[in-house]
């Protein structure tokens, strides 16, 4: 009896301890996955461009910043994604706003996207996984972890104003000019 007894509280303890391991496995991918509000403050970072220069999301206060999280470099969408924000690069320029697209990819790879595709704009690499998680943007496909679709309108003085999750990337460019167009006349 009292054997039986003893395995029944061991089970239960290993249990609790099992809900409590979890439980804290859970929040802290919340944490990780957690992403940055509207009227937050832009989390900073200095990452490599396709050149292998730094680039500091503070060396661009004052003007508007496109900030777009894509998985991965010369893939379907992320190029149609791309080629829209190539296109539109002229209307961003009009409108004081840069444009930083960020994956987890090395600078190699940025740097063959680029030059293949004729991409003028800087794209950021994140290999360590370091700026796409405070971002709220990584994801885990199929085992592997990539950046989510998500953009993110910075005003000039550092603030989110608009978040995009999950964007098609057909329409995006279009999208995010609107937006800055809004909030233009806003000022």
């Amino acid at each position: 009896m009292r054997s039986s007894r003893m395995t029944v509280i061991a089970a239960v303890a290993s249990a609790f301890v099992a809900i409590v391991m979890v439980g804290v496995g859970v929040s802290r991918l919340r944490a990780e996955d957690a992403m940055p509000a509207v009227g937050q403050m832009a989390p900073t970072f200095t990452l490599p461009s396709q050149d292998g220069t730094p680039v500091s999301l503070t060396s661009y206060r004052g003007k508007w910043v496109v900030l777009y999280f894509y998985p991965k470099d010369q893939t379907s969408g992320c190029t149609i994604e791309a080629h829209n924000f190539q296109q539109d690069q002229s209307k961003f320029d009009a409108a004081h706003a840069v444009i930083l697209g960020v994956s987890v990819d090395n600078v190699d790879s940025h740097k063959a996207f680029c030059t293949k595709d004729g991409l003028t704009f800087k794209l950021l690499a994140d290999p360590d996984k370091k700026v796409v998680p405070e971002y709220g943007s990584l994801a885990n496909y199929m085992g592997m972890k990539m950046a989510k679709r998500n953009t993110f309108l910075i005003d000039p003085q550092g603030k989110i104003v608009k978040v995009w999750t999950g964007v098609d990337p057909t329409h995006h460019s279009q999208e995010v000019l609107d937006a800055l167009a809004a909030y233009e006349k806003k000022s």
